[in-house]
């Protein structure tokens, strides 16, 4: 069974990456889908071509998972990749709200895609990418949060 774990990802994090993990302990093969997200929040700061290279090189130990930049509907993306599964993180109450809203979008698009959601690890709960766009946009120490050629680009980004 084929899943798919949709996100702008900008940067990924070490939450990110333990969904994409986990998600590819549970499915024969797993696509990491880059949405393109121009609309979101003042825009991505890495292009999808630059954070779908970071997302290959951090996930090159899960033989099963795969990089795929898409910017058409998440629903249509699934269908033309074969995915019958979209796994999202969950951190908190409040991601749950806004998950629980666009999977029964989803649903009613494509009643074949199915979502499962997989709660954060504890020591992730608090993360995010603008979390961590702060920190890195301040030189702060970033290694904890994301993979290590992610915070690479970040200093490289930032400056420090």
């Amino acid at each position: 069974m084929k899943a798919l774990v949709p996100g702008t990802f900008d940067p990924i994090t070490a939450g990110h990456l333990d969904v994409i993990e986990r998600a590819a302990q549970l499915f024969d093969h797993v696509v990491v889908g880059v949405a393109e997200s121009p609309r979101k929040g003042s825009g991505p700061i890495f292009s999808m071509q630059e954070r779908a290279a970071l997302i290959r090189e951090a996930t090159s130990h899960l033989p099963n998972v795969s990089v795929e930049p898409f910017s058409n509907l998440l629903v249509e993306f699934a269908k033309q990749i074969g995915a019958s599964v979209v796994v999202k993180g969950l951190r908190a109450v409040t991601d749950f709200e806004s998950e629980f809203q666009q999977a029964a979008i989803n649903y009613t698009m494509n009643p074949d895609v199915e979502t499962l959601f997989i709660m954060s690890a504890p020591e992730h709960m608090y993360l995010s990418s603008s979390v961590v766009r702060e920190i890195a946009f301040l030189h702060g120490d970033i290694d904890a949060f994301v993979p290590a050629n992610v915070a690479k680009a970040l200093r490289d980004k930032f400056g420090y």
